[in-house]
């Protein structure tokens, strides 16, 4: 595979280091106290998240910041078929895990890991592709239908199991991505209709569902039910002030707020951070987006800038779902902050998907 010669941009590459780095401080210190309850093992999940995220997420950052992006033009097809494969296993009795009610997990050769999260990165590559090899959008006959037959089975199949956290993910990645390659309005507002129409629809075939929107609407009424969560979040946000309470000193954490290793992390970075240092955290991973979509406007081609705009919305619009539920402003979906929550493949690939936009700064005109 041909090498890229100019060098990946080192504001990047910095920015994201030290969001990576601070993310393993933050789970060290968020996770020990479930890590000994249930594993005798304080700091069992930071050895999880180095040995089955950072490393095998490292080594995949290396090869794809030194390989040309365009290579992945090449094996589309193959990779995203690959990871509906995968997609399709967590259906398979004895090798897809339920877990918090989502069939989201496959446990292979002792190992599990999330198919979830690869398929954001699969759907943003034939995406790219795809579009980039479009002609006018709005011949939807000749162009739309087949993007969106070829999308259809990772919608439905993520859908299914039901995750509509990665779900939302998807459909702002699709939106998102039309929208950059010059997609008509008027076709983007149909598929806006469309898309609250199935958001609608979900609520309607699951009560469930309308439970959680009616708690995030109003988290009091129900304090020791769907409303814990929130209530202990807040709690622990209030509890941070503007200084917090300092590294490792959350009370919250002590197995008071749920999933405090996962997508309750945000909670304890600012009950120990506080206000100030948490939004240094916000205002980094903002940085860390702006300077992704800044080398991804100065790709040489049209899949380059499609490949790196469609990896920063993900990781953008993740960060921001994750916080938002935390901090009361959209109702709990149960998706990581990426580079920070505990989860191995979600590390893994995450540092893949930069490695790809670290690919793309090498030719690209900042």
């Amino acid at each position: 595979m041909e090498k890229n010669k100019q060098p990946a941009d080192r504001l990047f590459l910095f920015l994201l280091g030290i969001l990576v780095l601070a993310g393993l401080v933050m789970l060290a210190s968020a996770s020990a106290p479930i890590g000994y309850a249930k594993f005798g093992d304080t700091y069992f999940f930071i050895k999880k998240q180095l040995l089955f995220g950072l490393l095998p997420g490292a080594a995949f950052f290396l090869f794809f910041v030194n390989t040309k992006y365009s290579f992945l033009y090449k094996f589309a097809g193959v990779i995203y078929v690959l990871s509906l494969i995968f997609l399709c296993l967590v259906f398979v009795p004895g090798i897809g895990l339920v877990i918090n009610g989502s069939r989201s997990w496959v446990q292979l050769f002792g190992f599990s890991f999330q198919p979830s999260e690869f398929i954001k990165l699969t759907v943003i590559i034939i995406l790219a592709k795809m579009l980039s090899e479009s002609g006018d959008l709005s011949d939807w006959k000749k162009e739309l239908l087949p993007i969106f037959f070829i999308l259809s089975p990772a919608i439905l199949l993520i859908g299914l199991q039901p995750d509509l956290g990665t779900l939302s993910i998807l459909v702002v990645i699709i939106f998102t991505m039309l929208y950059l390659a010059n997609m008509p309005k008027m076709y983007l507002f149909i598929l806006g209709l469309l898309g609250v129409a199935a958001f609608a629809m979900m609520l309607v075939v699951a009560p469930y569902r309308v439970q959680r929107l009616t708690t995030f609407l109003h988290p009091e009424l129900d304090p020791q039910g769907i409303g814990y969560q929130i209530n202990q979040a807040y709690l622990a946000i209030g509890s941070g002030g503007f200084w917090g309470l300092g590294l490792g000193h959350s009370r919250q954490k002590f197995q008071y707020l749920p999933e405090v290793q996962a997508d309750s992390i945000f909670a304890v970075i600012a009950e120990e951070m506080g206000m100030l240092l948490t939004s240094a955290l916000v205002v980094l991973i903002v940085f860390v987006a702006m300077r992704g979509f800044k080398i991804a406007k100065g790709a040489p081609d049209q899949f380059g800038r499609l490949l790196g705009a469609g990896i920063m919305v993900w990781f953008i619009w993740q960060s921001f779902l994750n916080i938002g539920t935390i901090i009361g402003l959209l109702p709990l979906t149960g998706v990581p902050l990426p580079f920070i929550s505990h989860g191995g493949s979600a590390l893994m690939i995450g540092l893949a998907s930069m490695g790809i936009v670290a690919s793309v700064s090498r030719q690209s005109t900042i």
